[in-house]
């Protein structure tokens, strides 16, 4: 009874705090810029944070010249009230590899928060000259490697979530086939991911294992005597090219996991706490294949580097034509193994039958068990002249890795009889008054040609003609025109000023094109993120604005002054109102093709007004 007074006089307390307007925990807000070093190497990769002690409801990043970003924006935020005080953070960082030497300012970030417009400090970076990086220890397997990024409690969220690289076979001959699968296991709230980097196969020829379901199927899987949630994140078949000890490198991620706060407050407890969101990357550890070469013991004649275990057959569809008529041989290997791989077996043929190149017909299956299925080898055949002809038995060898040892197989032999083909046959060449055929095709001689020769009288030719001249004269003219071009040029681009409003529109064309791949994506958040940067980059460069001023009262004044209507301004700025707000909130009311549409149709309207 004594807790539910307490309980009650403190729900009591909070409703009166907010029926009466107080804003719980209010503080002045501030933006701050940190980046994790100050000094760092050319091609070292380092992190720049912008962190609001509120909600954002827009955010302008500066502009990062001198640098590289090769991850973010990444958003993290946090919820906590201590005793009734109630606080929210949110920060957005983003990874950046310094490209050249010198002393850089970063220049402040402008953030939307509770209506107002507040910008963060600058940062100083200064970059020196890059140094090699240790290359992370290989360990087994079976351990994940992890990459820490942010502080706390790191060492218990890598026992909770981790990558697995595990492989079927790790000693294998040239050849042979094995998979790989690329699990994650988890048992922490996970809020967002990102692929950091796929795992090489060099030395491997590799075959993907297509997934027909999009969505990601969690099982349940004990692991060292704890259970999990598993995801098979990608499956792979692979074939050693050479032989030695390979190496598959890591699979990298980043995610964004959720955990709970420490509060001492009551009613923060009694309404499940806070949270902390925090970016963390994980890899899996590098997996090494021992590779060994085929044996030279036993190796058949004409082995063409076939790796599992095969069978064959061969048909010919006719066994008796005329002359130049086509035949068709058909060679189909089926089995597992190498199948993608196989070099079109040699048919040995009499010579006066003619081969073309196989057409190559494929039924193969890709699965965790390898790669099974078969492939024919379909020859079109042509016999230049009548007689009997034999067609020898075809070999085929393979070495099969469960025995180690090499399989010589040989498909029948095939009589074929060649009647007399008809006369005036489009493929063989007859003389002329019904002689007998020519024997030796494109080895006798000849015949006498008796039409136009093209030889020309000497000073008929083109040397010394009006077209000779005339193209003599062409070097120069292209020179002077050339000269002339380059002057105009450097004219016409002198002012950089009326050069980049020029090329805004060319610019706000690539993001947005970016946009409408990110559209056929799914990827909405990308898409508004590359709508919301087209626009800003086109009114930057078009009105001659600075990144760090360019807000929205600044682009409505230039558009103005510029006589654009003000409907297309309240135009420009709801959309870019809307992007903003798609990048931390679902949107509803309109469909993402009508914003893409929207956006182009402005820039188009301010190219022809402004």
């Amino acid at each position: 009874m004594k807790h539910y007074y307490i309980l009650s006089l403190l729900l009591l307390w909070t409703s009166t705090i907010f029926a009466n307007g107080i804003k719980p925990g209010a503080q002045d807000v501030k933006v701050t810029a940190t980046v994790s070093k100050n000094v760092v190497g050319t091609g070292e990769v380092f992190e720049i944070s912008f962190s609001v002690n509120g909600n954002i409801e827009s955010f302008n990043p500066p502009a990062l010249n001198g640098f590289q970003v090769v991850g973010g924006p990444n958003q993290s935020s946090s919820y906590s009230s201590v005793n009734g005080n109630t606080t929210s953070s949110m920060s957005v960082s983003y990874d950046l590899v310094a490209v050249k030497e010198g002393e850089f300012v970063i220049w402040p970030a402008v953030v939307g928060v509770n209506g107002k417009q507040i910008k963060s400090n600058a940062v100083k970076v200064k970059v020196v000259k890059g140094r090699a990086v240790p290359q992370g220890n290989q360990g087994n397997a079976a351990q994940p490697q992890r990459d820490q990024v942010a502080d706390g409690n790191s060492t218990d969220i890598s026992k909770r979530l981790f990558l697995r690289a595990v492989a079927n076979k790790t000693n294998v001959y040239i050849g042979e086939q094995f998979s790989v699968s690329y699990k994650l296991y988890t048992n922490i709230d996970l809020v967002d991911n990102a692929l950091d980097k796929l795992p090489d196969f060099n030395g491997f020829w590799s075959q993907e294992i297509k997934n027909n379901n999009p969505n990601v199927q969690w099982e349940v899987e004990s692991y060292n005597g704890v259970k999990y949630h598993v995801a098979t994140l990608k499956q792979i078949i692979l074939f050693p090219e050479r032989f030695g000890k390979l190496t598959l490198d890591p699979l990298a991620m980043t995610f964004v996991v959720r955990q709970a706060a420490p509060s001492n407050d009551p009613i923060e407890q009694f309404f499940g706490g806070s949270y902390k969101d925090t970016k963390y990357k994980i890899k899996s550890s590098p997996i090494t294949i021992n590779v060994k070469p085929l044996p030279e013991a036993g190796k058949p004649e004409g082995f063409n580097g076939a790796v599992g275990n095969f069978s064959i057959g061969a048909n010919l569809d006719k066994t008796s034509v005329k002359a130049n008529e086509a035949l068709n041989y058909a060679l189909k290997i089926t089995g597992s193994g190498n199948l993608k791989l196989l070099k079109a077996p040699e048919l040995t043929l009499p010579a006066d039958i003619e081969k073309y190149d196989p057409k190559v017909n494929d039924n193969i299956n890709e699965s965790m068990t390898g790669v099974s299925g078969s492939r024919e080898y379909s020859y079109l055949l042509i016999p230049r002249h009548e007689g009997n002809y034999t067609i020898e038995p075809l070999k085929f060898s393979y070495f099969n890795p469960s025995t180690g040892k090499y399989v010589a197989l040989s498909t029948g032999s095939f009589a074929v009889k060649v009647a007399k083909g008809d006369p005036g046959s489009n493929v063989t060449a007859y003389a002329a008054g019904g002689q007998q055929d020519v024997k030796m095709l494109a080895k006798d001689i000849a015949y006498i040609r008796t039409g136009n020769s093209g030889l020309t009288r000497d000073g008929e030719g083109f040397y010394g003609s009006a077209l000779y001249y005339a193209l003599l004269c062409t070097g120069p003219v292209l020179f002077l025109a050339a000269f002339g071009y380059r002057k105009w040029y450097r004219e016409n681009n002198r002012d950089i000023v009326k050069v980049k409003g020029r090329n805004a529109n060319k610019v706000a064309a690539k993001h947005l094109a970016n946009a409408g791949k990110q559209l056929l994506g799914g990827d909405k958040k990308a898409f508004y993120e590359d709508v919301y940067r087209g626009l800003y980059g086109y009114l930057s460069d078009k009105l001659n604005i600075s990144a760090a001023d360019l807000n929205k009262e600044n682009i409505r004044g230039q558009l103005k002054a510029r006589a654009v209507n003000e409907s297309l301004i309240d135009q420009l700025t709801e959309t870019l109102d809307l992007c903003e707000m798609a990048r931390y909130a679902p949107i509803t009311g309109i469909s993402e093709q009508e914003v893409f549409d929207k956006a182009k149709a402005i820039i188009n309207d301010i190219e022809n007004n402004a």
